[in-house]
Protein backbone atom coordinates (compact mmCIF):
# COMPACT_ATOMS: atom_id res chain seq x y z
CA UNK A 1 0.00 0.00 0.00
CA UNK A 2 1.53 3.45 -1.22
CA UNK A 3 2.67 5.18 1.34
CA UNK A 4 0.37 9.49 0.50
CA UNK A 5 0.80 10.73 4.47
CA UNK A 6 3.43 13.74 5.08
CA UNK A 7 6.92 13.10 6.30
CA UNK A 8 6.42 14.59 9.75
CA UNK A 9 6.38 13.43 13.35
CA UNK A 10 3.26 16.21 13.77
CA UNK A 11 0.59 13.88 11.80
CA UNK A 12 -3.07 14.67 12.39
CA UNK A 13 -6.21 12.67 12.67
CA UNK A 14 -9.70 14.26 11.56
CA UNK A 15 -13.22 13.00 12.99
CA UNK A 16 -15.88 13.07 9.90
CA UNK A 17 -18.84 11.74 8.80
CA UNK A 18 -22.25 13.04 8.51
CA UNK A 19 -24.12 15.36 10.78
CA UNK A 20 -25.15 13.85 14.31
CA UNK A 21 -23.58 10.34 13.98
CA UNK A 22 -21.41 11.31 17.42
CA UNK A 23 -18.71 12.88 15.98
CA UNK A 24 -18.72 15.62 18.63
CA UNK A 25 -19.46 13.25 21.37
CA UNK A 26 -16.60 10.90 20.31
CA UNK A 27 -14.57 13.83 19.75
CA UNK A 28 -15.65 14.60 23.75
CA UNK A 29 -14.54 11.09 24.80
CA UNK A 30 -11.42 10.93 23.43
CA UNK A 31 -9.80 14.65 24.08
CA UNK A 32 -12.19 15.02 27.70
CA UNK A 33 -12.27 18.38 26.71
CA UNK A 34 -15.73 20.38 26.31
CA UNK A 35 -16.84 21.19 23.31
CA UNK A 36 -20.29 21.78 21.60
CA UNK A 37 -22.62 18.53 20.72
CA UNK A 38 -26.21 20.10 20.73
CA UNK A 39 -28.17 18.38 18.62
CA UNK A 40 -28.02 20.36 15.71
CA UNK A 41 -26.25 19.32 12.12
CA UNK A 42 -23.33 22.21 11.96
CA UNK A 43 -22.95 23.11 15.89
CA UNK A 44 -18.92 22.35 14.86
CA UNK A 45 -18.68 25.33 12.98
CA UNK A 46 -14.62 25.80 13.33
CA UNK A 47 -12.90 22.26 13.95
CA UNK A 48 -11.89 21.84 17.36
CA UNK A 49 -8.34 20.43 18.10
CA UNK A 50 -6.96 17.99 20.94
CA UNK A 51 -4.39 16.85 21.76
CA UNK A 52 -4.42 13.31 23.53
CA UNK A 53 -2.09 10.95 24.82
CA UNK A 54 -0.67 8.11 22.88
CA UNK A 55 -1.18 5.57 25.47
CA UNK A 56 2.02 3.32 25.75
CA UNK A 57 2.52 0.69 29.03
CA UNK A 58 6.86 0.38 27.60
CA UNK A 59 6.33 4.45 28.60
CA UNK A 60 4.75 4.02 32.05
CA UNK A 61 7.07 1.08 32.53
CA UNK A 62 10.29 3.19 31.84
CA UNK A 63 8.79 6.09 34.14
CA UNK A 64 8.26 3.62 37.40
CA UNK A 65 11.84 2.23 36.84
CA UNK A 66 13.64 5.53 36.52
CA UNK A 67 11.53 7.71 38.79
CA UNK A 68 12.27 10.71 36.64
CA UNK A 69 11.69 14.17 37.54
CA UNK A 70 9.87 14.49 34.51
CA UNK A 71 8.05 12.54 32.05
CA UNK A 72 6.61 13.64 28.32
CA UNK A 73 4.48 10.98 26.75
CA UNK A 74 3.92 10.96 22.78
CA UNK A 75 0.85 12.40 21.85
CA UNK A 76 -1.51 12.51 18.87
CA UNK A 77 -3.47 15.35 17.32
CA UNK A 78 -6.98 14.85 16.95
CA UNK A 79 -9.59 17.53 15.06
CA UNK A 80 -13.26 16.98 15.60
CA UNK A 81 -14.79 18.47 12.03
CA UNK A 82 -18.23 19.76 10.62
CA UNK A 83 -20.60 17.25 9.50
CA UNK A 84 -20.73 16.41 6.05
CA UNK A 85 -24.21 16.42 4.23
CA UNK A 86 -24.84 15.17 0.47
CA UNK A 87 -23.64 18.04 -1.80
CA UNK A 88 -20.52 18.92 0.00
CA UNK A 89 -18.66 19.06 -2.80
CA UNK A 90 -21.22 21.17 -4.44
CA UNK A 91 -21.18 23.87 -1.46
CA UNK A 92 -24.26 22.36 0.25
CA UNK A 93 -24.22 22.53 4.10
CA UNK A 94 -20.77 23.79 5.27
CA UNK A 95 -19.56 22.38 1.62
CA UNK A 96 -15.96 23.60 0.56
CA UNK A 97 -15.16 24.80 3.89
CA UNK A 98 -15.75 21.11 5.45
CA UNK A 99 -13.59 19.70 2.66
CA UNK A 100 -10.71 22.46 3.13
CA UNK A 101 -10.90 21.08 6.91
CA UNK A 102 -10.16 17.73 5.72
CA UNK A 103 -7.69 18.37 3.11
CA UNK A 104 -5.42 19.66 6.34
CA UNK A 105 -5.36 16.52 8.41
CA UNK A 106 -3.27 13.10 7.69
CA UNK A 107 -5.77 10.25 8.29
CA UNK A 108 -9.47 10.06 8.86
CA UNK A 109 -11.80 8.61 11.92
CA UNK A 110 -15.18 8.12 9.90
CA UNK A 111 -17.43 7.66 12.51
CA UNK A 112 -21.14 5.86 11.38
CA UNK A 113 -23.91 6.25 13.11
CA UNK A 114 -25.79 2.84 13.56
CA UNK A 115 -28.04 3.77 16.05
CA UNK A 116 -32.00 4.39 15.69
CA UNK A 117 -32.99 7.82 18.14
CA UNK A 118 -36.02 9.75 17.35
CA UNK A 119 -34.50 12.60 19.03
CA UNK A 120 -31.66 12.92 17.14
CA UNK A 121 -32.20 13.84 13.49
CA UNK A 122 -30.57 12.43 10.27
CA UNK A 123 -29.91 14.63 7.86
CA UNK A 124 -31.24 12.10 5.23
CA UNK A 125 -34.34 11.76 7.13
CA UNK A 126 -33.73 7.64 8.40
CA UNK A 127 -30.87 5.66 9.49
CA UNK A 128 -28.83 3.82 6.96
CA UNK A 129 -24.84 3.30 7.86
CA UNK A 130 -24.31 2.17 3.99
CA UNK A 131 -25.52 5.05 2.38
CA UNK A 132 -23.77 7.31 4.80
CA UNK A 133 -20.81 5.80 4.06
CA UNK A 134 -21.20 5.68 -0.09
CA UNK A 135 -21.85 9.42 0.25
CA UNK A 136 -18.72 10.43 2.01
CA UNK A 137 -16.98 8.60 0.16
CA UNK A 138 -18.47 9.93 -2.98
CA UNK A 139 -18.54 13.61 -1.86
CA UNK A 140 -14.50 12.72 -1.11
CA UNK A 141 -13.92 11.54 -4.31
CA UNK A 142 -16.11 14.86 -6.14
CA UNK A 143 -14.11 16.92 -4.24
CA UNK A 144 -10.68 15.79 -5.75
CA UNK A 145 -12.18 15.23 -8.94
CA UNK A 146 -12.81 19.29 -8.92
CA UNK A 147 -9.76 19.90 -7.78
CA UNK A 148 -7.67 17.79 -9.96
CA UNK A 149 -9.75 18.25 -13.49
CA UNK A 150 -8.86 21.90 -12.53
CA UNK A 151 -5.21 21.51 -11.97
CA UNK A 152 -4.91 19.19 -14.92
CA UNK A 153 -6.12 22.38 -17.25
CA UNK A 154 -3.98 25.03 -15.91
CA UNK A 155 -0.45 22.90 -15.69
CA UNK A 156 -1.37 21.78 -19.47
CA UNK A 157 -1.42 25.02 -20.74
CA UNK A 158 1.43 26.15 -18.48
CA UNK A 159 3.44 23.52 -19.75
CA UNK A 160 2.55 24.22 -23.44
CA UNK A 161 4.09 28.08 -22.74
CA UNK A 162 7.27 26.39 -20.99
CA UNK A 163 7.46 24.19 -24.31
CA UNK A 164 7.37 26.85 -26.35
CA UNK A 165 10.17 28.74 -24.65
CA UNK A 166 11.89 25.75 -23.82
CA UNK A 167 11.92 25.91 -20.40
CA UNK A 168 13.95 23.21 -19.06
CA UNK A 169 14.18 24.70 -15.32
CA UNK A 170 13.88 23.01 -11.69
CA UNK A 171 10.25 24.64 -11.47
CA UNK A 172 9.23 23.47 -14.94
CA UNK A 173 10.50 20.17 -14.72
CA UNK A 174 8.63 19.79 -10.92
CA UNK A 175 5.27 20.38 -12.90
CA UNK A 176 5.75 18.04 -15.61
CA UNK A 177 5.78 15.21 -12.84
CA UNK A 178 3.35 16.63 -11.03
CA UNK A 179 1.21 17.05 -14.22
CA UNK A 180 1.72 13.36 -14.94
CA UNK A 181 0.10 12.44 -11.72
CA UNK A 182 -2.56 14.65 -11.63
CA UNK A 183 -3.51 13.40 -15.18
CA UNK A 184 -3.29 9.76 -13.96
CA UNK A 185 -5.05 10.77 -10.82
CA UNK A 186 -7.74 12.53 -13.11
CA UNK A 187 -8.58 9.11 -14.65
CA UNK A 188 -8.82 7.12 -11.77
CA UNK A 189 -11.20 9.40 -10.27
CA UNK A 190 -13.69 9.53 -12.79
CA UNK A 191 -13.73 5.92 -12.66
CA UNK A 192 -14.74 6.82 -8.92
CA UNK A 193 -11.42 5.06 -7.64
CA UNK A 194 -9.98 6.44 -4.61
CA UNK A 195 -6.52 7.54 -5.05
CA UNK A 196 -4.69 5.76 -1.82
CA UNK A 197 -5.68 2.40 -3.49
CA UNK A 198 -3.46 2.26 -6.55
CA UNK A 199 0.22 1.70 -7.56
CA UNK A 200 2.42 4.55 -7.09
CA UNK A 201 5.89 4.63 -7.60
CA UNK A 202 8.07 5.87 -5.18
CA UNK A 203 8.63 9.29 -7.27
CA UNK A 204 4.48 9.78 -7.58
CA UNK A 205 4.46 8.95 -3.88
CA UNK A 206 6.53 12.02 -3.31
CA UNK A 207 4.04 14.40 -5.62
CA UNK A 208 0.86 12.75 -4.12
CA UNK A 209 2.37 14.10 -0.73
CA UNK A 210 2.31 17.45 -2.00
CA UNK A 211 -0.90 17.33 -3.47
CA UNK A 212 -2.91 16.32 -0.05
CA UNK A 213 -6.16 14.52 -2.19
CA UNK A 214 -8.92 13.63 -0.27
CA UNK A 215 -9.23 10.45 -1.76
CA UNK A 216 -5.08 9.68 -0.52
CA UNK A 217 -6.09 9.78 2.92
CA UNK A 218 -6.25 6.74 5.05
CA UNK A 219 -9.11 5.84 7.19
CA UNK A 220 -10.28 4.05 10.45
CA UNK A 221 -14.02 3.60 10.65
CA UNK A 222 -15.98 4.12 14.01
CA UNK A 223 -19.07 2.43 14.43
CA UNK A 224 -21.29 4.30 16.37
CA UNK A 225 -23.68 1.84 18.11
CA UNK A 226 -26.93 2.43 21.62
CA UNK A 227 -25.58 1.04 24.69
CA UNK A 228 -27.39 -1.89 24.77
CA UNK A 229 -26.88 -3.19 20.85
CA UNK A 230 -22.76 -2.05 21.95
CA UNK A 231 -23.46 -4.16 24.86
CA UNK A 232 -24.57 -6.96 23.06
CA UNK A 233 -21.94 -6.88 20.19
CA UNK A 234 -18.95 -7.18 22.82
CA UNK A 235 -20.84 -10.04 24.47
CA UNK A 236 -21.87 -12.14 20.78
CA UNK A 237 -20.17 -10.04 17.97
CA UNK A 238 -23.00 -9.56 16.26
CA UNK A 239 -24.79 -6.99 15.49
CA UNK A 240 -27.34 -6.50 12.33
CA UNK A 241 -25.61 -3.68 10.72
CA UNK A 242 -21.78 -5.52 11.04
CA UNK A 243 -21.95 -7.80 8.38
CA UNK A 244 -22.97 -4.76 5.83
CA UNK A 245 -20.66 -2.24 6.93
CA UNK A 246 -17.87 -4.74 7.21
CA UNK A 247 -18.32 -6.13 3.58
CA UNK A 248 -18.60 -2.30 2.47
CA UNK A 249 -15.39 -1.22 4.07
CA UNK A 250 -13.40 -4.73 3.08
CA UNK A 251 -14.43 -3.73 -0.71
CA UNK A 252 -14.21 -0.11 -0.91
CA UNK A 253 -11.35 0.91 1.73
CA UNK A 254 -9.83 -2.79 2.06
CA UNK A 255 -6.85 -2.03 4.59
CA UNK A 256 -9.31 -0.28 7.11
CA UNK A 257 -10.08 -1.38 10.80
CA UNK A 258 -13.66 -1.15 12.00
CA UNK A 259 -14.22 0.05 15.39
CA UNK A 260 -17.28 -0.78 17.26
CA UNK A 261 -17.99 1.42 19.94
CA UNK A 262 -20.57 3.78 21.53
CA UNK A 263 -20.66 7.14 22.71
CA UNK A 264 -23.39 6.63 25.37
CA UNK A 265 -21.11 4.42 26.89
CA UNK A 266 -18.65 6.16 28.95
CA UNK A 267 -17.09 2.93 30.80
CA UNK A 268 -14.91 2.39 27.50
CA UNK A 269 -11.32 3.52 28.44
CA UNK A 270 -9.57 0.88 27.03
CA UNK A 271 -11.46 1.36 23.61
CA UNK A 272 -10.53 4.38 23.32
CA UNK A 273 -7.55 4.11 24.06
CA UNK A 274 -7.49 1.48 21.04
CA UNK A 275 -8.99 4.58 18.98
CA UNK A 276 -6.34 6.29 19.75
CA UNK A 277 -3.75 4.25 18.86
CA UNK A 278 -5.28 2.91 16.11
CA UNK A 279 -5.14 6.06 14.57
CA UNK A 280 -1.13 7.00 15.73
CA UNK A 281 -0.53 3.38 13.89
CA UNK A 282 -2.59 4.47 10.67
CA UNK A 283 -0.28 7.45 10.46
CA UNK A 284 2.80 5.25 10.62
CA UNK A 285 4.15 6.70 13.11
CA UNK A 286 6.31 4.94 16.01
CA UNK A 287 8.18 5.81 19.17
CA UNK A 288 11.29 5.97 20.69
CA UNK A 289 12.35 6.52 24.16
CA UNK A 290 14.92 8.57 25.79
CA UNK A 291 15.58 7.53 29.77
CA UNK A 292 17.46 8.88 32.47
CA UNK A 293 16.95 10.47 36.66
CA UNK A 294 16.21 13.59 35.25
CA UNK A 295 13.69 12.91 32.37
CA UNK A 296 11.99 10.25 30.28
CA UNK A 297 10.42 11.18 27.08
CA UNK A 298 8.94 9.37 24.11
CA UNK A 299 9.53 11.03 21.23
CA UNK A 300 7.38 10.26 17.74
CA UNK A 301 9.04 9.51 14.61
CA UNK A 302 7.76 7.71 11.33
CA UNK A 303 8.40 4.47 10.15
CA UNK A 304 11.59 3.39 8.36
CA UNK A 305 13.40 6.77 9.71
CA UNK A 306 17.38 6.68 10.48
CA UNK A 307 18.67 7.09 13.39
CA UNK A 308 19.78 10.41 12.38
CA UNK A 309 16.86 11.98 11.35
CA UNK A 310 15.58 10.75 14.73
CA UNK A 311 17.94 12.40 16.65
CA UNK A 312 17.34 15.77 14.63
CA UNK A 313 13.47 15.30 15.75
CA UNK A 314 15.35 16.06 19.70
CA UNK A 315 17.48 18.81 18.31
CA UNK A 316 18.17 20.00 14.53
CA UNK A 317 21.69 20.54 15.38
CA UNK A 318 21.67 16.87 16.68
CA UNK A 319 21.42 15.28 12.83
CA UNK A 320 24.14 17.47 11.57
CA UNK A 321 26.55 16.46 14.39
CA UNK A 322 25.29 12.77 14.51
CA UNK A 323 28.56 10.58 15.35
CA UNK A 324 26.69 7.28 16.27
CA UNK A 325 23.28 6.30 18.42
CA UNK A 326 23.45 4.12 21.75
CA UNK A 327 20.44 1.56 21.21
CA UNK A 328 18.41 -1.07 23.14
CA UNK A 329 15.22 -1.98 22.54
CA UNK A 330 12.31 -1.99 25.37
CA UNK A 331 12.37 -5.47 25.71
CA UNK A 332 16.30 -6.12 26.16
CA UNK A 333 15.37 -3.28 28.73
CA UNK A 334 13.08 -4.89 30.70
CA UNK A 335 14.47 -8.59 30.55
CA UNK A 336 17.36 -6.77 32.78
CA UNK A 337 14.90 -6.97 35.44
CA UNK A 338 15.88 -5.51 39.36
CA UNK A 339 18.94 -4.70 38.43
CA UNK A 340 18.01 -2.50 35.26
CA UNK A 341 19.35 0.71 36.64
CA UNK A 342 22.87 -0.68 37.83
CA UNK A 343 23.67 -2.36 34.33
CA UNK A 344 21.49 -0.89 31.93
CA UNK A 345 24.43 1.65 30.73
CA UNK A 346 26.44 -0.92 29.69
CA UNK A 347 23.94 -2.92 27.69
CA UNK A 348 23.95 -1.01 24.70
CA UNK A 349 24.52 -1.73 21.09
CA UNK A 350 26.34 1.01 18.57
CA UNK A 351 24.54 2.05 15.55
CA UNK A 352 25.25 4.34 12.83
CA UNK A 353 23.95 6.54 10.21
CA UNK A 354 22.04 3.81 8.38
CA UNK A 355 20.36 2.44 11.47
CA UNK A 356 16.64 1.86 11.07
CA UNK A 357 14.13 3.09 13.96
CA UNK A 358 12.26 0.51 15.41
CA UNK A 359 9.39 1.44 17.25
CA UNK A 360 9.93 1.07 21.39
CA UNK A 361 14.06 1.74 20.73
CA UNK A 362 15.57 3.05 24.07
CA UNK A 363 18.60 5.44 22.46
CA UNK A 364 21.11 8.31 23.23
CA UNK A 365 23.09 9.85 20.48
CA UNK A 366 26.53 10.92 20.57
CA UNK A 367 26.93 14.18 18.51
CA UNK A 368 29.30 16.67 17.22
CA UNK A 369 29.01 20.10 18.24
CA UNK A 370 29.36 22.85 15.85
CA UNK A 371 30.05 26.49 15.93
Amino acid sequence: MAQLTRISSSLKMGIVGMANVGKSSTFNMLSKQSVPAENFPFCTIDPNQAVVKVPDPRFDYLCQIFKPKSSIFSTLSIIDIAGLVKGASEGYGLGNEFLAHIQAVDGLYQVVRAFEKEKIVHTEGTMDPIRDLQIISEELMAKDYQFVSKRVDEFGKKIKKYEANKNVSVEAREMVEQYKVLQKCDELLKKKQWVRYQKWTDQEQIQLRKIQLLTAKPSIYLINLSKEDHDAYVAKKQNKYAKPIEQWVSKNSPDSKIVYYSVENQDQQQLLDQIIIAGYDLLGLIRFFTVGSDEVRSWTVKKNIKAPQAAAVIHSDFEKGFVNAEVMSFEKFKKLGDNALDVYEKKFSKEGKDYIVKDGDIMHFKTKSFK
